[in-house]
């Protein structure tokens, strides 16, 4: 037996016990004639202690030569602690420890295994597997963990089966890039990692299984950015003989289980906004509501008064920021460049300042009264002290460049607060999106989406206009959460991939199999999926996905630890029949 305890769990209840105890040598203190050791695992830390007048010599020479990260086991006695720790569970106690035993020695590690390291980003992820005995890592696992165990305990109580579903399937073209795995016993031909199980789960219902879910990994070859990662973890969840209603309610009721057995958060019931409220009132379809500054369309007051910017603009469109009235001049300029910037993309921006005492100051004086300044205010709900910060443009670019200001704006003020929680519904998404560079239309969510039934007669007319049976969950600025009614009739399906500019023969060829498993009774059925690591990070208070994940890729998609992706040896390829060219 390694250990009879954990290095958390001894107090002051256990003195005089004998116990074992395994773990790494978190620090010693070697005073000569006494010597600490601090024992780490999972659990805790347990102060050890070698006395030269009650310790075997042979064990007290040994101990002081232990370095950092050694791996020990102890057998001693729990006896009082005199100086005492009152910041961890075992500061009443220590070891006097009767036998030691080195179970591994360990090189200086490259970084302090401490709370606070002095490891960068690239070092950590290289030697993970030590990042993760520090604190804040492990923690995040377990708070992962405990998130997951929720799920599955809230889920199981409603009667959702767990199923797993294959991980090598067949490439298709819609969403993301697919990572392709060859075959070697099909010369070829090629499988693909799922992006979802979304058709899997749809023949699940066809199956009969009524209340699917699995926690379960997906793969999709983008474009990384700073917080993406090639491969993800969704909650990935399906429903019978539902309509939207019964799933907004079964994973509302979902979130707010988490938020409460997690957190200890009681949260009322969930607002609902439609897309193209969302996309006017806040710029993007995943809007942060923890903070205000709702946007004020501001053409009807701001055009045709001498000022040409606006006057030739699709959209004139303001916001009201709280108490930023005394910037200083240096402080807009600086935002003014802030959303010239490519990222953002803005040419210029006006600013209104309301004063205290009730006038207002403008960049755009020289073509504006007071009266129409205070429209703007009134348009963007501004108070006395607020600066009303506006841009003008195409409607769609402005909206998102404001939306990007307002996120900012939220940041620097300290508005955007990790331990406050703001979950709503977004529904009635458009259908499908024009891409203007290929002139087609796509599926905004996926091609098995079900459209809205009143809307059906658009798909021939105005197919831009017809609206989705979806729903996004959002949380503090972040869609935590997506899903849909599915299409579950053949008719509907073949009609839909007609208008997403498939032919008959490639319908068939890539998504024959459901469409033949619609003719054998399929039940209306739709779901929704998290996206668990970004759940999960957001409950941690944190906006950044890594850490909650045990072996994260970095911003390359690149895993550094064990250097991948790479080569593969030539045999390997011959057997697939795969040359490179890589010139």
């Amino acid at each position: 037996m390694y250990r009879s305890h954990n290095c958390g769990e001894l107090n002051a209840s256990n003195i005089n016990t004998e116990v074992t105890l395994a773990g790494w040598v978190q620090k010693s203190r070697d005073k000569g004639f006494m010597n600490w050791v601090d024992l780490r695992d999972r659990y805790g830390i347990t102060q050890l202690i070698f006395d030269e007048s009650r310790t075997d010599n042979a064990v007290f020479e040994l101990a002081k030569t232990l370095g950092r990260e050694f791996v020990i086991q102890v057998k001693g006695t729990v006896i009082e602690r005199e100086a005492k720790n009152k910041n961890i569970p075992t500061g009443e106690i220590e070891i006097l420890v009767s036998e030691l035993t080195v179970l591994n020695s360990a090189l200086t590690p490259p970084f302090t295994i401490e709370d606070e390291t002095d490891g960068g980003e690239d070092i950590r992820m290289k030697y993970r597997y030590l990042d993760i005995r520090r604190n804040p890592v492990k923690n995040s696992l377990l708070f992962r963990h405990k998130v997951a165990m929720e799920v599955r305990k809230y889920l199981f109580d409603l009667d959702f089966c767990e199923v797993e579903t294959p991980y090598l399937i067949k490439s298709t073209p819609e969403g993301a890039r697919d990572f392709v795995v060859p075959s070697r016993m099909n010369q070829g031909q090629f499988y693909a990692l799922p992006q979802s199980p979304q058709t899997f789960k749809q023949l699940l219902m066809v199956g009969g299984m009524d209340k699917y879910f699995q926690i379960v990994k997906c793969f999709r070859d983008e474009d990384l950015r700073a917080d993406r990662q090639p491969e993800f973890t969704q909650i990935d969840c399906e429903m019978a003989f539902v309509e939207q209603e019964d799933i907004l309610n079964i994973f509302e009721g979902l979130t707010r289980h988490l938020l409460k057995e997690i957190k200890g958060i009681e949260v009322d019931k969930f607002p609902r906004i439609t897309y193209d409220y969302a996309m006017k009132t806040y710029g993007n379809d995943k809007p942060d509501i923890r903070f205000g500054m709702k946007f004020g369309e501001l053409n009807e007051f701001a055009q045709q008064k001498e000022f040409p910017v606006f006057n030739t603009a699709e959209l004139v469109v303001g916001i009201a920021v709280p108490e930023a009235g005394n910037y200083t001049r240096k402080e807009i300029d600086g935002l003014i460049d802030w959303v010239k910037r490519p990222q953002v993309g803005a040419s210029g921006m006006v600013y209104v300042k309301c004063n205290e005492d009730g006038t207002f100051k403008s960049s755009v004086d020289k073509f504006y009264d007071q009266e129409d300044l205070a429209n703007w205010a009134k348009a963007t709900e501004a108070n006395a002290g607020d600066m009303i910060f506006v841009l003008s443009g195409p409607a769609n670019k402005t909206r998102a460049q404001l939306s990007a200001l307002r996120m900012e704006l939220a940041a620097r003020l300290g508005l955007r607060k990790p331990e406050e929680f703001a979950p709503l519904w977004v529904v009635d998404f458009p259908l499908l999106e024009l891409d203007e560079e290929s002139g087609r239309y796509h599926a905004m969510h996926h091609p098995f989406t079900s459209p809205k039934p009143e809307d059906m007669a658009l798909l021939e007319t105005e197919p831009g206009k017809v609206r989705a049976n979806a729903y996004d969950m959002v949380l503090n600025g972040n869609e935590i959460g997506g899903g849909s009614i599915r299409i579950h009739d053949k008719a509907t399906q073949q009609l839909m991939f007609k208008y997403l500019g498939f032919t008959e023969e490639e319908a068939k060829a890539q998504f024959g199999f459901l469409m033949d498993a619609f003719q054998f009774g399929a039940p209306p059925h739709g779901g929704l999926a998290f996206g668990l690591d970004r759940l999960v990070a957001i409950l941690g208070g944190q906006e950044t996905i890594r850490d909650f994940i045990a072996f994260p890729k970095n911003n390359s998609g690149r895993d550094v630890m064990i250097d991948a992706p790479a080569a593969i040896d030539n045999t390997q390829l011959q057997e697939l029949s795969i040359k490179l060219d890589l010139k």
